[in-house]
């Protein structure tokens, strides 16, 4: 490795030690060693530091041990007249710098709770979001389990001017990587630039700014880190395992834009340490031999308008980038944009206008492949900031075509359009939202467009189940009112025929093993009747993926002689389960808590968890960051559970599953629910009535408490008594 880039990493690091030692002392000093500290609404204290060295900081006492240990770790200056080898040495000074940077980064929030913005997006007043909290860790980390983030450009400085960073940045966003960013060149940051530049920062577009000093890449590296805890399920501590995961999954590199201080260096040397090379726009010295990184380690002097091809190349990224003819970029990283009111050119908008989104069969002779038709008037033909109606209709063909494949299209329309840059859909069928952006208008973006996206996608996404497809769009108001009630007639079948289904009726359930890349062990086996933990695949939606790549994560799973039938348990999964953990877990019950749940996985919606003094359960989803009666948070339960494992008392699920019929049916059903989130309760209110009716107990709504109630058990069961919630007189759940 250069001794020019060693010996300045060393220096950066011995820096970068020594200033966390002084704001360390000077807390101390201020504060004492019992004062609390650690990143806000995460169960990982330090990730870094947890996650390498298996050390918890909770108290500015604990970071004593941990500054130790950088002293220990860091090598002496580089001799100018002794050569020695020098990776080794180097590895180990940014390995320090990390420990150091993320005890600075830590005081930081103690001296000021609002140094970072603790949201997903950035404010008019604070541009910087610091350490992603446990509820974005878990919401982003599903995108890296099922390929939509293929990995992450964590960026230093910033480019030449704000028009070449956004070029940089969009050509990220089209490779559906995220970007994290920090530090600054010459008093100017990527992040800024950016902002300038009128581009949408925050977690929802993947541009994510971190901080502004280059100790905020701790943030990246701790991001990589906890996924390498949450959902691979590695134990703290267990520092080999931990970065041979993030060289092998998570695929990251460092963009170096701008000058190469020592800190950076230290930086850098400290992220190959994860597999994660550097590319940089300087002529540097160049560190080609491969060894801990999968290709070259540091490369230099590239251009900018090549940077990020040669990001991937080195890196070793298999990036898979759909071609779609429209005149607006188009990716995975779109998807969370938002065109807000002032930026809209025009809006079909579902409750105000008439709006619905139809995919469905024709014969072979009436689909003309690739054929898109707007019938009734385009954008061009629409003054500025109109609202209209719109009928959206995909007509498929195919031998292999089948009605159940219908809805499974038809749900992909959502994220589809949302990749369009300046294109933003909200809700499904006959509650659609569509906005085009100005700026996609300027560009040429035409309701047309819809059409080839659909086109193009549908193609490469399902190929397999259909042979053409065409797409009408209906902007005149009576024809589209006409296909609208087709489509209400149309939803109606579709919505009995899956209601009706039951785990009993079919011989056949489909395994989903998407998050194995992250928890190795967790295998989920989904039924007409349990839906996947993550919400979002369901029986059919699972038999159409299997259909579409028949050696992909969705098998079927021949359910085989029951086994208990009260549990929820079969000899032909167990027999699956067996196999696909890998021998690690070997049976596990569909509709049970208490006896041997389903394994979690971090992925997952909701959380339910035993509350015995209460005789009952709750369940807390992930956007929820409150306390709950089981006196754990949803990180913290996730955080414990989620590793691919089978813990009585505690299961993992989907929002959808809870009104499912075969809910907890082993523990006594839906009537054993006796705590939820109020946003939670409203979300599913229609559902839980309906399904609360069905078993008998119409007032089951009223009689579930929230946090609005209290969130002890002490708290909620008087709640319960005066209500008469029927699982106080069930026989003891445990």
């Amino acid at each position: 490795m250069s001794k020019i880039i060693c010996s300045a990493a060393i220096r950066g690091a011995h820096k970068i030690v020594k200033h966390a030692e002084q704001e360390w002392q000077e807390a101390m000093d201020r504060w004492g060693g019992n004062q609390d500290v650690g990143f806000p609404n995460t169960a990982y204290y330090l990730p870094i530091i947890y996650g390498i060295l298996g050390m918890k900081v909770e108290k500015l006492g604990d970071m004593e041990p941990v500054l130790k240990q950088c002293r220990r770790l860091l090598p002496p200056p580089v001799s100018e007249r002794v050569h020695l080898p020098y990776l080794g040495p180097a590895l180990d000074a940014g390995m320090a710098t990390f420990f150091a940077e993320e005890i600075c980064e830590a005081i930081k929030y103690l001296k000021n709770s609002e140094v970072y913005v603790q949201n997903e997006d950035p404010t008019d007043d604070n541009l910087w979001l610091g350490a992603a909290d446990d509820i974005i860790l878990r919401k982003r980390g599903i995108e890296f389990v099922d390929g939509t983030a293929p990995g992450f450009a964590a960026i230093a400085g910033a480019a030449p001017s704000p028009e070449v960073a956004v070029k940089i940045a969009q050509e990220l966003q089209e490779k559906n990587l995220y970007v994290f960013m920090c530090g600054e060149h010459r008093g100017v940051r990527f992040s800024e630039q950016l902002k300038e530049a009128g581009v949408q920062i925050g977690w929802p577009t993947r541009l994510v700014s971190f901080g502004p000093e280059i100790s905020a890449a701790v943030f990246a590296l701790g991001f990589a880190t906890r996924a390498a805890m949450s959902f691979g399920g590695i134990e703290p501590g267990n520092y080999r395992k931990i970065l041979i995961y993030n060289k092998d999954r998570c695929f990251a590199f460092v963009m170096a834009l701008g000058q190469v201080t020592e800190e950076w260096y230290a930086n850098a040397a400290g992220a190959i340490n994860w597999g994660f090379p550097t590319i940089a726009d300087t002529p540097i010295p160049e560190v080609r031999p491969t060894g801990i990184c999968t290709y070259e380690h540091v490369v230099s002097n590239v251009p900018h308008h090549e940077i990020v091809s040669r990001a991937v190349e080195v890196r070793g990224l298999k990036v898979s980038v759909a071609e779609v003819p429209i005149p607006v970029a188009y990716g995975a990283a779109f998807e969370g944009e938002r065109v807000r009111r002032d930026d809209v050119y025009a809006e079909a908008r579902g409750g105000h206008n008439t709006v619905c989104e139809w995919t469905t069969s024709k014969p072979m002779d009436e689909v003309e492949d690739g054929k898109v038709e707007v019938i009734g008037p385009d954008l061009d033909q629409l003054p500025e900031g109109s609202q209209f109606d719109m009928a959206v209709v995909a007509e498929v063909a195919g031998r292999e075509m089948q009605e159940d494949f219908e809805p499974i299209l038809e749900r992909q329309i959502h994220h589809l359009v949302n990749y369009a840059q300046g294109v933003m859909h909200i809700g499904e069928r006959d509650i659609s939202w569509y906005r085009i952006s100005k700026s996609a208008y300027a560009k040429g973006f035409r309701l047309a467009h819809l059409g080839e996206i659909l086109h193009a996608k549908y193609h490469q996404d399902f190929g397999r189940i259909f042979d053409k497809v065409q797409v009408k769009i209906y902007t005149e108001r009576d024809q589209a009112r006409r296909i609208l009630e087709k489509a209400r007639a149309v939803y109606a079948v579709r919505d009995a025929r899956i209601e009706g289904m039951t785990d009993e009726t079919t011989s056949m359930f489909y395994s989903c093993t998407l998050c194995q890349s992250f928890a190795p062990s967790h295998v989920c086996v989904i039924s007409p009747e349990r839906t996947g933990l993550c919400g979002a695949y369901n029986w059919m939606d699972c038999k159409a993926s299997n259909e579409v790549n028949p050696t992909g994560p969705n098998q079927p799973v021949e359910k085989g002689r029951i086994l208990d039938e009260r549990l929820g348990q079969w000899e032909g999964v167990n027999r699956f389960v067996l196999q696909a953990s890998r021998g690690k877990i070997d049976h596990y019950n569909f509709y049970s808590i208490v006896q041997d749940p389903m394994t979690t996985c971090g992925c997952c919606e909701c959380i339910a968890a035993v509350a015995p003094l209460c005789n009952g359960v709750m369940t807390v989803n992930r956007e929820y960051d409150g306390e709950t009666p089981c006196g754990m948070k949803f990180t913290t339960l996730a955080g414990t559970i989620g590793g691919g494992i089978s813990t009585p008392g505690f299961v993992g699920h989907s929002k959808y599953n809870i009104c499912q019929r075969k809910f907890l049916t082993g523990d006594g059903g839906l009537k054993r629910i006796v705590w939820m989130p109020k946003m939670l309760k409203e979300e599913i209110r229609d559902r839980l009535v309906k399904r609360s009716e069905e078993i008998g107990i119409p007032g089951l709504y009223e009689m579930i408490a929230d946090e609005t109630v209290g969130n002890t058990e002490e708290e909620i069961l008087p709640f319960l008594e005066e209500k008469g919630h029927p699982a106080l007189t069930m026989d003891p759940i445990l």
